[in-house]
């Protein structure tokens, strides 16, 4: 009897070894993780309304990839994508030629040249490029984007150290204003991007690859990035401001909150950040019913069947406890927020429309 409880604590004690050494063999990147739940899953194949993607980008590299585009448009009941081109003037001529043939489906936004910045009459030059791509179709301005370093989504020339708020962007701001013109502006990251990349890090899937070094002098962080945006729709209140991404404040969404509230000229794309959103769905569709007049749909993905349809099960569905590593790179688990029809329907077109109206 001792023989045979010898070999079965060194039977165990071997199993424990090798499954210690399988653990410690296991790389974080290769976690796939595959839900065991066996709970209803909604079959969603198109949106439940008539779509405007308020944030996509020029992912089309000929006019054949157009075509396709809209023919998966029409697919996923996607009625107009706004393409956050950024180039300026000079760059914006191609962009037209690819999508001009469907003005009804898509609208094309440019940026702003900063051209000469530093030196006398940037400005001038900057809002008289603006003008000539207003002339040729632009509708709105963006994505512009500033992670802490300034504005510097932009082409030709960058914005180094010229924040949105800055005084001399308010010739700029003014003129697309007057042109009705809306910016669409990525400010910040979000906060996992921030903190140290560590095993306490809610986002360490990409942690390494995404995070934002604070340190670097004259770098704003992201609470002062979220306030140079709230600066810009306070002192420019005739300009319309689309925060992208939730203005990167998903694990605080009451900061975009109070922001939304405060100022009548700024909204908010929900685009990539469907994933950051899904894993609280009850917070997150509490949010967005609370906020359901200052929302607008966004991808910011190249446009494939998979990506459309992961955001459509996000906001509409009730599926529980899904994962997505592959498209959305997390490991976290996913949830539908499940959301009345009436706030889809105004999250999908009618907030976009009241703002694209302006152009008429």
């Amino acid at each position: 009897m001792n023989k045979l409880l010898t070999a079965f604590a060194l039977l165990i004690s071997i199993n424990v070894s090798l499954a210690q050494t399988r653990a410690d063999s296991l790389l974080l990147i290769n976690y796939r993780p595959v839900s065991i739940y066996k709970t209803p899953m909604a079959n969603i194949k198109k949106a439940a309304f008539p779509v405007i993607d308020m944030h996509s980008h020029d992912y089309a590299g000929t006019p054949e990839d157009v075509d396709d585009w809209v023919k998966r448009m029409d697919k996923f009941n996607i009625e107009k994508t706004m393409v956050l081109c950024m180039p300026g003037a000079k760059g914006f001529d191609s962009a037209l030629a690819k999508y001009g043939r469907y003005p009804k489906r898509f609208a094309l936004w440019c940026c702003f040249d900063y051209t000469g910045y530093g030196t006398p009459g940037w400005q001038k030059h900057a809002v008289e490029e603006l003008e000539k791509c207003y002339k040729k179709g632009a509708k709105g301005v963006g994505e512009l984007g500033d992670k802490g370093d300034g504005e510097i989504y932009s082409a030709p020339v960058k914005g180094y150290g010229l924040h949105i708020d800055d005084v001399q962007m308010k010739p700029l701001l003014a003129k697309c204003a007057e042109l009705h013109m809306p910016v669409s502006i990525h400010v910040a990251e979000d906060e996992w991007m921030y903190e140290i990349p560590d095993s306490t890090n809610d986002g360490l899937m990409n942690a390494f690859i995404w995070h934002v070094d604070t340190m670097k002098a004259g770098r704003l962080g992201h609470d002062a990035l979220i306030q140079s945006l709230a600066n810009a729709a306070r002192d420019n209140p005739n300009t319309i401001f689309i925060a992208c991404h939730y203005a990167n404040s998903c694990s605080n969404l009451q900061v975009l909150g109070d922001m939304l509230d405060k100022y009548p000229n700024l909204y908010a794309d929900i685009a990539a950040r469907y994933a950051e959103i899904a894993p609280v769905p009850r917070y997150a569709a509490a949010f967005i019913i609370k906020h359901q007049d200052k929302l607008l749909y966004g991808t910011d993905n190249s446009p494939e069947d998979r990506m459309y349809l992961n955001t459509f099960r996000i906001l509409e569905s009730a599926d529980e406890h899904f994962y997505e590593p592959e498209m959305l790179h997390y490991h976290w688990a996913l949830y539908g927020l499940n959301l009345p029809a009436a706030v889809l329907e105004k999250l999908y077109r009618k907030n976009a429309e009241k703002i694209l109206n302006s152009y008429k």
